[in-house]
């Protein structure tokens, strides 16, 4: 856990923004995420909105934020798609043909960037790129899988098992779809989208960031993916990741701030300090015995957890749930 006496949105030049649970939920808004963008742009923050869903182009992308009250343009969006072409384009020769599993975004990317894409592996394409599209038929698969097996380079967009359902249970990703291929072959590909580097490389070439903060709902692709590419993070609870996911993450996938929503960008984050055997943030310390913590004091409840994860992170062993879960409702969460 990290602290810092300014707004995030004056700490940090850029905010790499993941969109589905951080900005809208399917396609409705988080509350305060508008007003929260507005006003970090407003304090000087440029926004870049960094999504490992390839379907989309970037104007839809933007026609999408449109609608739940953040306007944007097509420059403020970065893909997996464009990740994923920028990688094919550095091993493969201009006007190379690339067979494209998947739907318009990452037939677009590819064409900026002097691929041709194309539908059959009769083609014998140099390449085969998959990404998730919600009408991808077995018939595009299996030319995919010819021209794997064939010897084509085989690029996902990203590894998502899942997919955010709306009100119900998670739906298959573009990792589940990927599986297809891969069990058929017994190739493996190469990933463009988060956690892998690829797609945050790729958003700092398109920003120009100097010292991003990467803003995120999960643990596995979003803070992960910041920790690979050297960067700070902010976790939200506004998507997949619950409090208690929180305290019990791995090393790699801790988060460098917590805020319940996009208002964290707007305030200082208090610094948890080290007080005798406990963890201190404004009223509250959480103190560990083993795989045990405990919680005293009033105040915040966001600085409770922040001093609740600092104490659960001081080792690499995860403390016990039931613990974790008896703190949090100490605090209020």
């Amino acid at each position: 856990m990290h602290g810092s006496d300014r707004p995030l949105c004056e700490a940090y030049d850029v905010a790499l923004l993941d969109l589905d649970g951080v900005v809208y939920v399917g396609r409705r808004p988080v509350p305060a995420a508008a007003e929260s963008l507005a006003k970090a742009r407003a304090a000087g923050q440029r926004l870049a909105f960094v999504t490992n869903n390839a379907s989309r182009t970037p104007s839809a992308v933007v026609a999408l934020l449109s609608e739940v009250g953040v306007p944007a343009d097509a420059e403020d969006v970065v893909t997996s798609a464009q990740a994923a072409a920028r990688m094919l384009a550095e091993r493969l020769p201009a006007g190379s043909e690339v067979l494209v599993v998947g739907g318009m975004g990452l037939r677009h990317a590819l064409y900026a960037h002097g691929l041709r894409p194309v539908s059959t592996a009769a083609n014998r394409p140099a390449a085969v790129v998959q990404g998730f599209h919600p009408e991808l038929g077995y018939g595009l698969l299996s030319e995919g899988a010819r021209a794997v097996a064939d010897g084509a380079l085989f690029v996902g967009s990203n590894a998502d098992v899942t997919i955010p359902g709306g009100d119900g249970p998670p739906n298959p990703g573009n990792g589940a779809l990927l599986r297809v291929i891969s069990s058929a072959t017994g190739v493996e590909p190469i990933i463009a989208g988060k956690p892998a580097r690829p797609l945050h490389h790729e958003s700092i070439l398109r920003t120009g960031a100097r010292r991003p903060l990467v803003v995120g709902d999960r643990l596995d692709t979003d803070i992960e993916g910041a920790h690979n590419g050297g960067a700070d993070s902010l976790l939200v609870f506004t998507g997949v990741t619950g409090h208690l996911e929180a305290l019990t993450a791995p090393a790699h996938q801790r988060p460098t701030y917590l805020a319940s929503d996009l208002t964290g960008l707007l305030v200082p984050h208090p610094e948890v300090v080290r007080d005798g055997d406990g963890h201190r943030c404004h009223g509250w310390t959480a103190r560990r015995d083993g795989d045990t913590l405990t919680v005293t004091g009033s105040g915040d409840p966001y600085d409770g957890l922040r001093a609740l994860a600092s104490a659960a992170w001081e080792t690499d062993a995860v403390p016990s749930r039931e613990g974790l879960a008896d703190a949090l409702k100490a605090v209020g969460l």
